[in-house]
């Protein structure tokens, strides 16, 4: 195995050859594999191997034929308004995401929020990218803004702080970064993603949420976005946010 192939296959963005040629349309994976093997695909104008990895950069034909990709990745952010529920079918539910979201890629969410929530959500057609950033043992930071119905005390901060049993769910959530900010108000900084688990973890010590709002998740800040309002992520943001979950930047990302 050559110096280049070996790069190659351990790229975090790399995919197999088969796959990629499904994923455009071209034909099923096993029908790509009976082309790689009659010779008729390329890569970079060489012949493909079977089982060989490709990158998004690289160029792939069939026939002579440059097949590009199957869809540019496009990473957006947006500011989920109350009410709006995170599903993508649901006949039932009178306010769904891509209500707001118009695109020409099918995009879906990296992590939810609930009905009464709202914040920043960040949407992709990059799985993997999706996967990375959900994985719970990276400790991938998600940042919060929360008003609760009872007047805020020092002990309830520090509870919340140390971690709380939820026992419905028969866990104790990881210790966080919490600051008050008001009376009623605070700040919280979570490293995991359980249902609900602000709402737990308050109710779990006698309080009630009033409102929640995300303002970050990992390098990407709600800013001034508002309600309904979708954005494409600066390429600051782009470049931040891939290197964090250990992933190359695509190509049409970095522009």
């Amino acid at each position: 195995m050559n110096k280049q192939t070996t790069e190659t296959g351990a790229h975090p963005n790399a995919e197999r050859i088969n796959k990629y040629l499904a994923q455009a349309g071209i034909c099923s994976r096993r029908a790509a594999d009976v082309l790689i093997e009659e010779g008729k695909v390329t890569v970079n104008g060489e012949i493909a191997r079977s089982g060989q990895k490709v990158l998004p950069s690289d160029t792939v034909a069939v026939n002579g034929k440059v097949i590009p990709s199957a869809a540019r990745k496009v990473v957006l952010a947006f500011y989920k308004p109350v009410g709006v529920i995170c599903t993508e079918k649901d006949r039932f539910a009178d306010k769904k995401i891509l209500d707001y979201v118009r695109t020409k890629e099918r995009v879906t969410y990296a992590g939810r929020l609930d009905k009464d929530s709202e914040g920043l959500m960040l949407l992709t057609n990059d799985g993997q990218l999706i996967q990375r950033m959900m994985k719970g043992s990276e400790h991938h930071e998600k940042e919060y803004v929360v008003k609760v119905k009872e007047e805020i005390t020092d002990d309830f901060m520090n509870a919340m702080q140390k971690g709380v049993l939820l026992k419905e769910l028969g866990r104790t959530t990881r210790p966080c970064t919490a600051q008050q900010l008001g009376k009623y108000t605070f700040r919280i900084i979570l490293t995991q993603g359980m249902n609900r688990q602000i709402r737990r973890m308050c109710q779990s010590l006698g309080y009630h949420v009033k409102a929640l709002k995300r303002i970050r998740i990992m390098n990407i800040t709600l800013g001034q976005m508002k309600p309904g309002e979708t954005r494409s992520l600066t390429r600051e943001e782009v470049c931040g946010l891939y290197t964090a979950v250990g992933m190359y930047v695509p190509e049409e990302l970095r522009k």
